[in-house]
């Protein structure tokens, strides 16, 4: 069991930051422990803490307004997750308390706040199903082709500019959506009900932002599956390359 637990610790701390778990092991990192180049193995911390706390307002904002039991108090609780979302971060870094714990929890938190989001707004009907299979679909593809991709490249691909963007629009158009802000009569292009905003029935502007991060999100993957193929490309010539080198 202990074995298990330290192969999974080992694994995620590849995934995370593999430079950094390499010079730890090692015995090489010069870095000062509890900073983001010298992670530490502490759980209890108040980063930690917060992080935490993130995820129980997170699961409670998803009980609420999924059962309709009182919208204001779970639109509260999201709102303090979401807005806090920089805060542990921030801690770690100013008090040197920088842990592998919090590197691998809180990009897990930002997703899981933006899934329960996702999935409290289709459980209340505000947004369509495919919206949500499209969101949480495109993150589990992405997320296997980096596991696959580190076989050749252990560094993570860079964020690019429009992946950012669609997810800020993501975000913002949760949010509209959440608040129910903003309402608008569309376009009857269509007389789809899975297709808000462009059947003739009122809307909120948000639904609109989530349109147009999708469109943006659908780029944003093909570019990185691009640039993963041709990361992969030149590492498998550079070792071919190096075989024949040795070869001779």
């Amino acid at each position: 069991m202990a074995n298990i637990k330290d192969r999974v610790k080992t694994m995620a701390k590849n995934q995370i930051a593999p430079d950094v778990h390499q010079a730890q092991v090692e015995g090489t990192a010069v870095a000062q422990p509890g900073t983001p180049d010298n992670p530490s193995d502490k759980i209890l911390t108040l980063a930690n803490f917060i992080t935490i706390c993130r995820f129980v307002l997170t699961m409670a904002f998803l009980v609420l307004f999924v059962h309709r039991t009182n919208r204001t108090l779970a639109l509260t609780f999201y709102t303090v997750a979401a807005i806090t979302d920089f805060l542990d971060g921030w801690i770690a870094r100013a008090t040197q308390t920088v842990s592998w714990f919090g590197k691998v929890a809180d990009p897990i938190m930002d997703r899981v706040l933006l899934f329960t989001g996702v999935v409290g707004l289709v459980a209340v009907g505000d947004l369509p199903l495919w919206v949500a299979v499209f969101v949480i679909g495109r993150d589990i593809v992405l997320l296997g082709g980096n596991i696959y991709l580190r076989q050749f490249y252990k560094r993570p691909v860079d964020v690019i500019y429009i992946g950012k963007v669609a997810t800020a629009l993501f975000m913002t158009g949760f949010c509209f959506l959440l608040l129910d802000l903003v309402h608008v009569t569309g376009p009857a292009l269509v007389s789809y009900e899975w297709l808000p905003g462009f059947n003739g029935q009122s809307a909120s502007i948000g639904i609109y932002m989530v349109y147009v991060a999708t469109v943006l999100s659908t780029i944003t993957a093909v570019i990185y599956y691009r640039q993963g193929f041709a990361i992969k490309d030149r590492v498998l010539a550079e070792r071919e390359k190096q075989a024949h080198a040795m070869a001779h």
